[in-house]
């Protein structure tokens, strides 16, 4: 290392990196990968972006890989890649997904489409910008940036790139599991998801966990004329309103007792106390009296559960007719923090509707491209890793970080606290309402660059010898 290095001179030079428009190239060309997983043709661009995208970059950096293909037919590949420097040093596990959600190409009225990078003012529009691409580009810079200062990261570092987090990481499990050995750390640090507010920085211990069914009333094939046979014949329309009904009141407050987490601890509540959730200009303005009440927002969407219908079909909605259906169907979810049982979340519905007298309601898993389903996991906020990231960020970026135990979305935290046994600190560089799952996807110009400087500043801190454990 060269008696000049710093921890500022890493950072000025992934400012330079940015600045000179390196950073929106090197994306640019990550978006042109169609790597959609949920799409059977997107294969083989999912096994692609791994070969020609990121086995390259890690290489460069002086990075082993690993790929482990996976064992679900038809989707996308692992990739490890390690950088081994001491074995007295921490080791580190980071993540990234390369695969993104489907393209919308029609619906896109924003920027250039979904496969082009366009810069509006502070937006820059793509399809993976903000889920993953740019997070995990942001966090590959950095490191990179902390070697070309210090000559070495000091400490080992493992990153995992999977290609199928869209299409519910099928398979990682079964790998993590089979070659523990292979992703063994001493602390997870990745990123994924949204800032609590734009303009600040997050730290995320975890996830809430998800679980989507159908809801179904099957009375008869086929619809019968409303005008002779209307007032005759139940209709499952208004059978599964009346169903649903009793799921949440009106004001979606759960009614199911099962469904309740276990009453929130003084250390999420402490660190949620001066959470105010900003999802930027264009999110959606927050109904006061929706959910759980006595709560504030950032309580009931990082530290409770939540109901949702996603959607709802009976008859033909787009071409209405004088026919009383045979069938109504609701597809729903579950969103949930540790502490629920999610072995009985489908068990408790089903006691539930009976209870009240449904028993001709079904409860269903869907189809297997909208079965969903994501454990809940956190690392409890006054862990000693969650302390010195907090300190790291702090540092970097002149004020503390919001810290939220869990995210409000889902993601396969659990396979890095339950089966590897790390503690898990995530730190994201996108915000809520960049669009990540519709059209216009989008990052923010400022977000990228304050990402860069504070995860340049947290990998050149972990290579100064003062990590948890270690003196």
């Amino acid at each position: 290392m060269s008696s000049e290095a710093s921890r500022s001179g890493a950072i000025a030079r992934v400012c330079g990196y940015f600045d000179d428009g390196t950073f929106e190239k090197e994306l640019a060309h990550r978006v042109t990968f169609r790597t959609e997983s949920q799409r059977p043709e997107g294969l083989p661009e999912l096994h692609r972006y791994i070969k020609e995208e990121m086995i390259p970059a890690f290489e460069s950096m002086g990075f082993k890989i690993r790929v482990y293909e996976n064992p679900f037919e038809g989707c996308g590949p692992f990739l490890l890649a390690e950088r081994h420097e001491d074995d007295a040093l921490p080791t580190v596990l980071g993540y990234g997904h390369g695969d993104v959600i489907q393209g919308l190409d029609d619906l896109w009225t924003e920027g250039k489409g979904p496969w082009v990078t366009a810069r509006d003012g502070d937006r820059i529009y793509g399809r993976g910008t903000a889920d993953n691409k740019g997070q995990h580009t942001i966090n590959m810079a950095a490191m990179r940036a902390v070697l070309e200062e210090r000559g070495s990261l000091g400490f080992n570092a493992k990153a995992l790139i999977e290609m199928g987090e869209e299409n519910g990481s099928k398979g990682l499990r079964e790998i993590i599991s089979e070659h523990k050995d292979d992703f063994a750390a001493d602390v997870f640090i990745g990123s994924d998801g949204p800032r609590v507010k734009p303009e600040k920085p997050t730290i995320t211990l975890g996830n809430r966990g998800s679980s989507n069914f159908d809801i179904v009333v099957k009375l008869r094939e086929g619809g019968h004329h409303s005008g002779n046979w209307g007032g005759l014949l139940a209709s499952p329309g208004t059978i599964l309103s009346h169903a649903l009904a009793t799921i949440v009141d009106s004001n979606g407050v759960i009614q199911i007792e099962e469904w309740l987490p276990p009453q929130i601890t003084n250390s999420v509540r402490m660190a949620l106390s001066n959470i105010e959730i900003d999802g930027g200009p264009d999110a959606p303005e927050i109904d006061p009296n929706w959910g759980q009440p006595g709560m504030t927002p950032a309580e009931k969407v990082y530290a409770w559960n939540s109901f949702e219908i996603l959607a709802l079909k009976i008859g033909t909605p787009e071409r209405p007719v004088n026919a009383i259906p045979g069938m109504a169907r609701a597809h729903c979810q579950l969103r949930f923090v540790v502490g629920t049982d999610q072995e009985d979340i489908l068990p408790a519905l089903r006691r539930h509707l009976e209870r009240n007298g449904f028993e001709n309601v079904q409860v269903e898993l869907p189809p297997a491209a909208n079965a969903i389903r994501f454990a809940a996991s956190r690392t409890d906020p006054d862990h000693p890793w969650v302390k010195w990231a907090i300190k790291s960020v702090e540092f970097s970026n002149g004020a503390l970080p919001d810290v939220i135990p869990s995210m409000g979305g889902s993601i396969g935290n659990d396979m890095f606290t339950d089966i590897l046994e790390l503690p898990t600190v995530w730190i994201p560089h996108s915000y809520a309402a960049c669009s990540q799952h519709a059209p216009n996807e989008h990052l923010l110009a400022s977000v990228c660059r304050n990402g860069l400087e504070i995860m340049t500043g947290l990998y050149w801190d972990l290579g100064e010898g003062n990590t948890p454990g270690r003196s």
